[in-house]
């Protein structure tokens, strides 16, 4: 794109703002006809005037983007990350349709280039004290790789594999219309530059095969739910030289029967007597990382909270841990026995008859 301030995209398209879709799309297509690089070759004003008009029409013909432009201008869809076509391959792969019509073949690009793999996704499930000290395990995925028969090239080992002869190897061959000559994607090889003449049965000429592959992957302390790992090269296998895909591990935790997490610290409910909680004690308590001592003052009051500090969970970062959060229930009996129920009203009288 150019680095001059942006004209009107109307402007450009020489239409109105009012103007209907089927308006923008006629004036565009006039304008590809007009300033198209093959009719204008090495004129810097054309292709620029080409790409002027590409990124009017990308914008007006979608709803979205023209609502944007038309209340903020063009900073409104710099705001929303739009940054127009990078070069004329990228224009014709998003108008490809609309130069079929004009010249009435396709302007695709060979498919010889290295095209990068997919990205694969594996969703796994964690018992919540692995989440907290970290782990590693043993993926089994599918995907889709190069033929281990053929190496990727969907010939039959030992067979002949010819230049295809129409375009010469290359992938494309050049169709003239009018004042116009377009490459296109050879009909006879289809971008491969190749003929394969006896096809490899294992993956029958496609090249590519299903495999099944362990993926080992370690798990850090402190990982959550919706935490996500990548494993590059790990996705599916890339074409023509391409690099390989991706694999993207989402983490879900299982929750805990006695613990809760609530950011890096671990919350939990510990129940006492009534007469520990009014005499005071000393108690033993479950942590992530075992018992700990914990004392209990005297007249603690129900739902007192108690921190240790350090014993929440590992910062995923490696930065220390949260704390562990004890929160107090006070238990209070149900079944008294004559005994019980008598102390407690002599307690009571000796209270000034405070609780009947």
């Amino acid at each position: 794109m150019s680095t001059m301030v942006k004209s009107c995209y109307y402007d450009v398209l020489g239409t109105t703002r009012d103007a209907t879709e089927e308006e923008i799309k006629k004036s565009y297509r006039k304008m590809a006809m007009r300033y198209h690089p093959d009719r204008n070759p090495g004129d810097k004003e054309a292709e620029e005037k080409f790409k002027q008009a590409a990124e009017a029409y990308e914008v007006l013909s979608d709803r979205k983007k023209r609502e944007i432009y038309d209340r903020y201008g063009h900073d409104g869809l710099s705001n929303t990350g739009f940054q127009g076509f990078s070069g004329f391959d990228d224009i014709f792969s998003s108008f490809g349709d609309i130069f079929e019509d004009i010249f009435g073949f396709s302007t695709s690009r060979s498919r010889t280039a290295g095209r990068a793999g997919a990205d694969l996704r594996y969703d796994l499930t964690l018992p919540f004290l692995e989440a907290v000290f970290g782990t590693a395990k043993d993926l089994n995925i599918s995907k889709s790789a190069q033929c281990f028969e053929c190496h990727g090239s969907g010939a039959d080992p030992g067979s002949d594999v010819k230049t295809c002869s129409y375009c010469g190897g290359r992938g494309q061959v050049v169709q003239s219309s009018g004042f116009f000559s377009i490459r296109t994607t050879c009909p006879e090889c289809h971008g491969y530059g190749k003929i394969i003449v006896k096809r490899c049965k294992t993956c029958h000429g496609t090249g590519r095969t299903t495999i099944e592959k362990t993926v080992h992957v370690k798990i850090p302390a402190g990982v959550e739910t919706s935490s996500r790992l990548r494993l590059r090269g790990e996705g599916e296998d890339g074409e023509f030289g391409g690099p390989n895909g991706d694999l993207y591990v989402f983490l879900t935790v299982d929750p805990h029967e006695f613990f809760e997490r609530r950011g890096n610290d671990v919350h939990c409910r510990i129940p006492i007597s009534f007469v520990q909680a009014a005499l005071g004690d000393k108690i033993e308590v479950p942590t992530l990382m075992g018992t700990e001592k914990l004392k209990i003052p005297r007249g603690t009051q129900n739902a007192t909270q108690f921190r240790l500090k350090g014993k929440g969970i590992p910062h995923i970062r490696g930065f220390g841990s949260g704390d562990q959060i004890i929160e107090i229930t006070v238990s209070v009996p149900t079944d008294l026995t004559r005994k019980q129920e008598e102390l407690l009203l002599e307690f009571a009288r000796l209270c000034g008859g405070q609780g009947r």
